[in-house]
């Protein structure tokens, strides 16, 4: 009908307006937010324009003046100075940094960077000043690409939140303030007013062309530096660094090179100061630390050996520089574990044309002896490190005193005499010591009374103040100082008290200019105390370079278990072929590269695993493969007598040539015995039948006349005939073989097994309960005579096995110990 129609047509159009307004709806919102990204474009364009028409960096000096005369502008510059700084402000408020710059939130103090941006993106500036703050070890360094600038984590805030702090300035303006470095908090008003102009003019010029900036700063210094060497003061400050990096940062030879062409002769004082910005110490290291996220290492063409494999870069490091340190305690023999310890140091000393100290820690004379002092040195040698310096801990004992009086004095370490029990459970409880409150003056009286080594200071030790209620037990209170009376094997009973690992390391490594720390994982809860001190004292901060410990299963590393072995008579002593000691592997026939290899290819591992020692004796083989001279032997009581035929006769003494190595002509060769009555071993002929060829190895083809059987069907003889132009390939068995002479060498081949029958040994379990009863099996073989003429240590292989001799010739009966390869 047509009611029903025009009801139908109102529905109808009631609909369609209804989804006009629905689109429409999406479409204003699309339009809102183009026109504020269109006005925000807009108002950061003209932002840049009025920095770059107004910057004033055309070679005018720092509103301050910042230690140099102004350069007298003229009245048309002064007055268009004058219009747009102004809209320049006005700009810049419209446009605020944008504080979420990566996709993912900052922790505090971890500084993440672009690893694509150019160097004068990256924070230097930042970065110099946290080196020259001696905070550059507290930023945790990221890259990340997907950031447009980089971003500093600043500290947390109440609500847990961490702000993020953008701007290469700005990052290092905050990285000052929250230093401890005097001559930068402390500096007079004066002088901070005059570095902050110094930093206000060279953030002026950022927007200005690298070729006019450059004019501009060398006129400027020009005048600045006429009788000066630094901008403000006597010494580099953050006006130096952050004019520095308005030049575009020309740290590295390309880039100073081109710096150097701009300023030329015309500008003196400008390239004087640029050359000696460029090789200060704290602008390199900021180089370096920026380029590193890269993975960077020759930052100023230095020419470094590629890292070995496994290996990582060491962060901050600079060539010519880098000191490293391996501090063992002179408490027992080196194991295998402090050989990745000490080959790792070795090797980032060497890489990075450092230098490397040994250093005894001999901070207690309990345990130490001068016998194992000794020994350290001779595994060195074994193991080829060759230390550029070698000191002992006991030689700053009287520093270390001066810094636990200091602490005293300035309230950061109390005495205390609770029990050891008692003060480990209370530790464990977060409880404080009654003692911790204590004034500076009892402490440092009780303190004296403890070194004095009188009785009634035997109760008192010397402890930090720092965190009961930490959640790294370490920080709760450590003890630094304690008594000791028995006398130290180097300085006797001069001191009555001796400082803890943990209070000396942090010291001395400061004082000795240590670098880099390469510590074990098992330290990272220490690694916030060994910083902690360090920051206390006022020492120069020390950067830790973390890896994991090696661990072998079926194997015991503990110098006190070790030394339970020992005690027992279980082995021969501490240089046992079966001990894990340096001298113990080397004495089994570790090779040093293959040793070096094993270890470089974990060395940048953080995560402990169980190593099997069977992954560690085959890349062994791959080496002592390389240089074993070839030999062979038989089994002394299980050998089958073959008579060739149509050999020499025992009476002619033939011998044929035979190279010491298939595969290196340039080990030599020597004279091999040939002759109609030889030997093979049992195994290797059995089920022989007559017409079979086999291969002598080093000889030629023979072929099988006759078998004799024996018990069991067991081949007891043997005939054949030597076939000149045999073919080797077609006879399936090659053999090892020797002429009976009557005077080849017996030799005995010691193979080796496990001491313990756990794969793991946990700290509390008694190594006694896990001894394993049997670890040796011994072998006898009648060998070749060319035996005979091998030195000691030299590596030889007998019948596909590697073995090593350390026994001389004139001994009687010959020993070869080594490990079976299969």
């Amino acid at each position: 009908t047509k009611a029903e129609k025009k009801k139908q047509a109102q529905a109808d159009k009631q609909k369609q307006q209804q989804q006009q307004q629905q689109n429409q709806t999406p479409n204003a919102d699309n339009a809102a937010k183009k026109a504020a990204k269109k006005a925000e474009k807009a108002a950061k364009k003209a932002a840049y324009k009025a920095g770059a028409g107004g910057g004033g960096g055309g070679g005018g000096p720092p509103a301050a003046g910042g230690g140099g005369a102004p350069q007298k502008q003229q009245p048309q510059q002064q007055q268009q100075q004058g219009k747009k700084q102004p809209q320049l402000a006005q700009k810049k408020a419209a446009a605020p940094p944008n504080m979420r710059a990566s996709g993912f939130q900052v922790k505090p103090l971890q500084l993440v960077i672009n690893p694509n941006a150019p160097i004068e993106d990256r924070p230097v500036v930042a970065l110099a000043m946290a080196v020259l703050t001696n905070t550059d070890n507290d930023l945790q360094l990221t890259s990340d690409h997907r950031i447009a600038q980089a971003t500093l984590g600043g500290e947390a805030e109440a609500d847990g939140a961490v702000p993020q702090i953008v701007g290469d300035l700005a990052m290092a303006r905050y990285l000052v303030s929250r230093s401890r470095t005097n001559e930068f908090v402390d500096a007079s008003a004066t002088q901070q007013a005059l570095q902050n102009a110094w930093v206000d003019y060279a953030s002026s010029l950022k927007p200005l062309a690298k070729e006019q900036a450059l004019k501009g700063i060398g006129m400027t210094l020009g005048h600045a530096l006429f009788t000066k060497t630094y901008l403000v003061g006597e010494s580099l400050t953050f006006a130096d660094v952050a004019l520095f990096g308005a030049m575009g940062w020309p740290a590295q030879p390309n880039d100073l090179n081109e710096v150097r062409t701009a300023l030329s002769d015309k500008y003196t004082a400008a390239l004087r100061w640029t050359n000696m910005m460029a090789s200060h110490p704290a602008i390199q290291k900021a180089t370096q630390l920026a380029m590193g996220v890269n993975g960077t290492t020759e930052v100023w063409g230095n020419s470094l050996e590629p890292l070995v494999s496994g290996m990582n870069l060491l962060e901050g490091a600079v060539a010519g520089n880098v000191v490293t340190r391996f501090p063992p305690e002179p408490s027992g023999y080196l194991h295998i574990g402090h050989a990745k310890a000490v080959l790792l140091n070795d090797y980032y000393a060497r890489r990075y044309k450092g230098r490397l100290i040994v250093r005894f820690d001999d901070t207690n004379p309990s345990k130490e002896k001068e016998e194992y002092q000794q020994s350290i040195v001779e595994d060195l040698k074994l193991l080829g490190v060759n230390p550029d310096v070698v000191t002992y801990t006991s030689d700053y004992f009287r520093a270390i005193y001066g810094y636990a009086m200091g602490m005293i004095e300035n309230g950061t370490a109390y005495m205390d005499d609770t029990p050891q029990e008692q003060m480990k459970q209370e530790r464990a409880d977060r409880v404080e010591s009654k003692h911790r409150n204590q004034s500076p003056e009892e402490a440092k009286e009780k303190f004296l009374m403890m070194n004095s080594g009188k009785e009634e200071g035997a109760a008192w030790c010397l402890r930090a103040k720092i965190d009961m209620n930490s959640d790294n037990g370490t920080l709760r209170d450590p003890v630094l100082f304690r008594q000791n009376l028995e006398p130290h094997h180097r300085s006797g009973t001069t001191y009555k008290a001796y400082p803890t690992y943990d209070l000396a390391c942090p010291i001395v490594d400061s004082l000795e200019g240590v670098t880099h720390a390469l510590r074990t994982t098992e330290y990272n809860d220490r690694d916030e105390q060994y910083q902690w001190i360090q920051t206390t004292l006022g020492l120069r901060r020390v950067r830790i370079h973390a890896f994991s410990r090696v661990n072998f299963m079926y194997t015991v590393l503990s110098k006190r278990k070790l030394a339970w072995f020992v005690e027992q008579g279980l082995v021969e002593g501490w240089g046992d072929a079966r001990f894990p000691t340096v001298r113990g592997v080397v004495r089994r026939g570790v090779n040093l590269d293959a040793l070096k290899t094993f270890i470089y290819s974990q060395g940048a591992s953080r995560r402990v695993v169980n190593m099997d020692w069977s992954k560690f004796w085959a890349e062994n083989k791959k080496e002592i493969d390389k240089q074993a001279k070839r030999f062979m032997a038989i089994d002394a009581s299980n050998n089958v007598p073959l008579k060739v035929t149509n050999g020499p006769s025992i009476d002619s003494n033939s011998y044929l040539t035979t190279a010491y190595h298939p595969k290196d002509p340039s080990l030599g060769s020597r004279g091999l015995r040939i002759g109609q009555d030889v030997i093979v071993e049992t195994v290797d002929v059995e089920g022989i039948q007559e017409g079979e060829q086999i291969v002598l190895l080093r000889w030629g083809v023979v072929k099988i006349t006759k078998v004799t059987q024996g018990d069991g069907n067991k081949v007891a003889s043997l005939e054949g005939e030597f076939i000149p132009d045999g073919d080797y390939k077609t006879a399936k068995r090659k053999l090892s073989w020797m002429v009976q002479t009557g005077s080849n060498p017996i030799v005995e081949l010691t193979e080796f097994d496990h001491f313990v029958t756990k794969d793991k040994l946990e700290e509390d379990d008694n190594v006694a309960d896990y001894v394993n009863p049997i670890t040796l099996a011994t072998t006898q073989v009648m060998g070749d005579a060319g035996l005979k003429t091998l030195q000691e240590h030299e590596i030889v292989q007998l019948a596909g096995a590697s073995w090593i001799l350390p026994c001389g010739p004139s001994l009687p009966r010959w020993k070869a110990f080594g490990f079976v390869h299969d």
